[in-house]
């Protein structure tokens, strides 16, 4: 089949993309690259006037006019590419927003998607009306949005995230459901949302290349290295907050029997290979499954902070721990660390059911085929 994905978040489209090839299919990927972490994509849709005086410049225009000039420039790059984006078996957006541009043309790149192509399905892997209405009505214990909640952050630096409920990204969303076969999940912050939607069509775990992710037994001889990476604009978000107030208190504890290694906002390549020494990652909190970060880390059997409540348990039926569930409590988390300082033997244990378990469920073939499978039978 001819596959034609849409976007990209987190290396997710590009596992899928490998996991598909190696199949037999033949695929596509336009996205922008998801900013600062520059991933490849086959079209590449560049964000221009987001930088000094050329910034300053679309701002004025947009409060003017409200034009946005980046928006539009993708646009141009869009349907420069219009003739490589036909014939396509499959289409799937990365989400309601796939590309990241205003609304209106976000549907207008769907409309032409949709009338050029056979089948057009959505994945939700990211925050999206569903999901954001779903933690702006408080319905999961803790969401991404406590620290707006809490005052921790304000309505404007959750600006990114609070859009979806927005009149014109409410309409993008109706419009993108009204012009898709059916969505699907990549994890459990999703799933539970779209559960009972009549376009729901189920959770495929996030597929992860394996291969590229050697399995690394941790070995601990003086230090336990602890890896803490920040996106500062998903500071918050992320709860990255909770895990430096841990480290605080752990390195207060233990100074001779730990070593941290804190890093911000680094570009993919660069990121992996600065976490490769570490037994401990620390991904994200307010979460209840795994995000892509913490997945491949887990591939390379590091023990991770990270989402893995009691539904991600249940769900996968696990006996044995794969990860530990960071829970928005600075004490707890460092509770938890302690315990592994004090514990090594755990930590191979865990790092070792990790990259069992991403075997098991995540494989990028296996899972590949799990999008072939819903794609043609919906």
């Amino acid at each position: 089949m001819k596959i034609l994905l849409v976007g990209e978040y987190s290396r997710l489209h590009n596992s899928l993309k490998e996991g598909l090839t190696e199949l037999g299919h033949q695929v596509t990927i336009i996205a922008t690259g998801d900013h600062f972490k520059n991933y490849p994509v086959d079209i590449k849709l560049h964000r221009k006037y987001n930088n000094g005086v050329s910034k300053k410049i679309k701002v004025l225009i947009y409060k003017l006019l409200n034009i946005d000039i980046t928006s539009v420039s993708i646009k141009n790059q869009f349907f420069k590419h219009q003739e490589a984006l036909k014939g396509f078996d499959i289409v799937q957006l990365i989400n309601e927003s796939p590309i990241g541009v205003t609304p209106k043309y976000e549907k207008e790149f769907i409309t032409f998607l949709k009338n050029k192509n056979k089948k057009i399905f959505l994945l939700s892997c990211g925050t999206d009306y569903i999901s954001v209405k779903h933690s702006f009505d408080k319905k999961p214990k803790y969401s991404i949005l406590e620290p707006y909640f809490k005052g921790k952050a304000s309505k404007k630096d959750f600006a990114p995230i609070l859009k979806y409920l927005k009149p014109e990204y409410k309409s993008l969303h109706e419009f993108v459901f009204n012009s898709i076969e059916g969505v699907i999940a990549s994890d459990l912050d999703y799933h539970i949302p779209l559960e009972g939607h009549s376009k729901y069509l189920g959770l495929i775990a996030n597929p992860i290349n394996t291969e590229l992710l050697e399995f690394m037994p941790l070995k601990i001889t003086e230090k336990v290295i602890i890896f803490h990476g920040i996106n500062r604009a998903n500071y918050y978000k992320k709860g990255s907050d909770y895990f430096e107030e841990a480290l605080e208190i752990i390195q207060n504890k233990y100074p001779n029997k730990l070593e941290i290694k804190t890093v911000e906002s680094l570009p993919y390549e660069e990121y992996i290979k600065t976490y490769n020494e570490a037994h401990i990652v620390l991904d994200q909190v307010l979460a209840y499954d795994q995000g892509y970060n913490a997945l491949e880390a887990m591939a390379k059997g590091k023990v991770v902070f990270t989402g893995a409540e009691e539904e991600f348990n249940l769900h996968y039926q696990l006996e044995n721990k794969v990860a530990i569930n960071a829970l928005p409590n600075a004490q707890k988390i460092a509770s938890s660390i302690e315990e592994l300082i004090l514990n090594p033997e755990l930590i191979i244990e865990i790092g070792k059911n990790a990259s069992e378990f991403i075997k098991k469920e995540h494989h990028y073939k296996k899972n590949a085929q799990k999008y072939l499978d819903t794609w043609k039978n919906n």
